[in-house]
């Protein structure tokens, strides 16, 4: 099986990482500086809480050829990139495409890509991207799938990903999977705009996180009230007290430890177009179906100036 990994940011290098150390047939795109020390020396992905680094020989290319066929095309790029992308993904003869990141807009990138078999996914790593190297941390975990009227690609996802260490979750709902995902985490890309990156500043403020959860909250309330299911299954009681002292706890060892710098602050400090986009896109929907969301706009308002509206 022939793959390619669209995109060698920190996500893209990660899933390349992880599917090439399991033996399988993985090729990587590739731009620019980084595309040159890729192919001199490698693609090297240090672990966060580490200090040892492994290098995988992973061959890069710079384009994607329209007869350069491949069984399956993961792209893992921004959600502001994914438009660029489109036109050599429709050129190619490939048929299957699985978007990999942020998409609050899944049925639209499906509609754009008409004719292919369209999956999303959501890869679990993050970190930073260093001259020579990438320094992240890797969870080895994918939950993957198409939109609910989709035909099932069970079969095609176990194919992929069998015989490597990711533990992949098929998910025959990503439209919704990534709609919740999405208001999880863009009340928490406020956060770290509101501190400029340096979360520790609130670890103790337990009113701000209380308010982070309270976003979180009206936005899984408005995506229910316009009739999507929550996911995953597990936050599916978010109104319950034992939901948000979960959050909290998590909140509070990610704000005060460097696992909020290599899990949120890098990436949301990086991204703040995508994350701006994403939160556009987030509102759209929710003003598209009545919602209120007093808190989400509240958190918004105090990121302002690092948002790009």
């Amino acid at each position: 099986m022939r793959i390619l990994v669209y995109g060698a940011g920190v996500i893209g290098a990660n899933l390349a990482a992880d599917l090439f150390a399991s033996g399988k047939d993985v090729t990587l795109l590739a731009r620019g500086p980084w595309a040159d020390t890729l192919e001199k020396n490698g693609l090297t992905v240090k672990p966060a809480f580490s200090l040892r680094k492994r290098t995988y020989p992973i061959p890069i290319i710079r384009e994607l050829k329209s007869d350069d066929i491949y069984d399956v095309i993961f792209v893992v790029m921004r959600f502001t990139q994914l438009d660029g992308v489109i036109p050599a993904l429709l050129n190619n003869a490939s048929k299957n495409v699985a978007l990999i990141g942020n998409d609050p807009c899944a049925p639209a990138y499906r509609e754009k890509l008409k004719g292919k078999n369209v999956l999303f996914g959501f890869y679990m790593a993050a970190g930073h991207r260093e001259p020579d190297r990438v320094v992240s941390i890797s969870l080895k975990k994918i939950t993957i799938g198409q939109l609910r009227d989709d035909p099932a690609n069970e079969v095609l996802i176990h194919s992929i990903f069998d015989g490597t260490k990711i533990k992949a979750i098929y998910q025959p709902n990503m439209e919704d999977y990534l709609l919740c995902h999405a208001a999880f985490v863009t009340p928490i890309g406020f956060a770290c705009y509101h501190c400029d990156g340096d979360l520790k500043k609130i670890s103790r403020d337990k009113a701000y996180l209380n308010q982070i959860i309270d976003a979180n909250i009206e936005g899984y309330q408005a995506i229910e009230n316009a009739g999507h299911e929550i996911l995953p299954a597990s936050d599916k009681d978010y109104h319950s007290e034992k939901y948000r002292k979960l959050c909290y706890r998590v909140y509070r060892i990610m704000c005060a430890t460097v696992i909020g710098k290599v899990c949120a602050s890098d990436h949301a400090m990086n991204a703040v177009e995508e994350m701006s986009a994403v939160n556009e896109g987030l509102k759209r929907f929710f003003d598209e179906h009545g919602a209120s969301y007093p808190t989400y706009r509240k958190l918004e308002a105090d990121a302002q100036e690092h948002l790009k509206g």
